[in-house]
């Protein structure tokens, strides 16, 4: 008689993750799409949801004249919609304004600023109206915020009855425990959700320390671990350019140590990361497997991950996808 008999995990849960769409609508949609291709119980947005910019669209006569990255193009009037699809694609926001507007907006930066935000108000509400259409009942939608976001796009999510918007707590999946933050170490681009190490390390174990022992946890932070590999990125200078050394680009690790001391000191089943585009990859830590889908939502392909976890809350499976 055998001393021991292995038994087969069940799965207790699948996720679907992906991170970093920064406004990309045919990202988003495709992030919904997933939901028949891999059926998971979950889809989870883990940050960075927001557009880059606002792209002044005016009119010329007979033609559309788009101003981007300082360059003039035209386009017929007839053609406008596949216009703003394509800087929809890269994550940007077309405005159709006179020239009286872009004048007063170019001299504005408080009013442009307002506009920006209000556009990516606007999206947020599109895309959980496009979440209730058609999304099964039975799969559940999260969605939470990366450094990139602004804090007025929050209660868009909060108030929708059909996305759950868990940041900065934990929410129940089942048999787990997630919890959820979305602020990254301090970068060089100074956005919104931004602090020191010793904040985000307070942060995260204001979430996690009253969770018993017992807990089954799941952490969706936005930022990777440092030197994970999952946040790998070009070094730059004091004026952000990338910094050269023996005629490559220097690539270093730009990831948070809090996080890292996190997931020794807690080890979750999986780790969710975004943040780091570029450093796509799955990587453990201790007995956690962390996980970086990676984006190009610039050119409008979906990069995720699909997570399977057992009743014990161990990873019993995942696959990094690309459509």
């Amino acid at each position: 008689m055998p001393l021991f008999s292995k038994t087969k995990k069940r799965r207790a849960l699948r996720l679907f993750f992906v991170s970093d769409l920064h406004g990309s609508e045919v990202c988003f949609r495709k992030f919904l799409a997933a939901a028949k291709v891999y059926e998971p119980d979950v889809l989870l947005l883990g940050g960075d949801f927001a557009g880059k910019a606002i792209v002044p669209v005016l009119r010329r006569g007979d033609e559309w004249c788009t101003l981007f990255d300082g360059q003039e193009t035209m386009t017929p009037l007839d053609d406008y919609d596949q216009l703003a699809a394509g800087i929809t694609r890269r994550g940007f926001y077309p405005v159709r304004m006179d020239d009286e507007e872009f004048g007063r907006l170019s001299s504005d930066p408080v009013a442009l600023e307002q506009l920006f935000r209000a556009e990516i108000a606007v999206q947020a509400q599109r895309w959980c109206e496009l979440a209730a259409e058609r999304l099964d009942p039975a799969i559940r939608i999260i969605i939470t915020p990366g450094n990139d976001d602004p804090w007025e796009a929050d209660s868009v999510f909060d108030n929708s009855d059909r996305v759950e918007f868990p940041s900065f707590k934990t929410c129940d999946l089942g048999p787990f425990t997630m919890a959820s933050v979305g602020m990254v170490p301090t970068t060089p681009w100074h956005t919104e959700r931004e602090c020191s190490e010793e904040e985000l390390a307070k942060r995260i174990d204001d979430i996690l320390e009253p969770l018993p022992a017992s807990a089954k946890i799941i952490m969706n932070f936005h930022c990777p671990p440092y030197a994970s590999s999952l946040d790998d990125a070009p070094e730059l200078d004091s004026t952000l350019k990338p910094v050269i050394r023996g005629g490559r680009p220097s690539i270093v690790p730009v990831g948070s140590h809090a996080v890292r001391d996190a997931i020794r000191k807690y080890q979750p089943g999986v780790a969710l990361h975004g943040h780091i585009h570029e450093s796509r990859g799955v990587q453990k830590i201790g007995r956690t497997l962390c996980i970086n889908p990676g984006s190009d939502y610039s050119s409008g392909v979906l990069r995720g991950a699909v997570v399977d976890l057992a009743e014990d809350g161990t990873c019993m499976d995942f696959l990094l996808t690309t459509g």
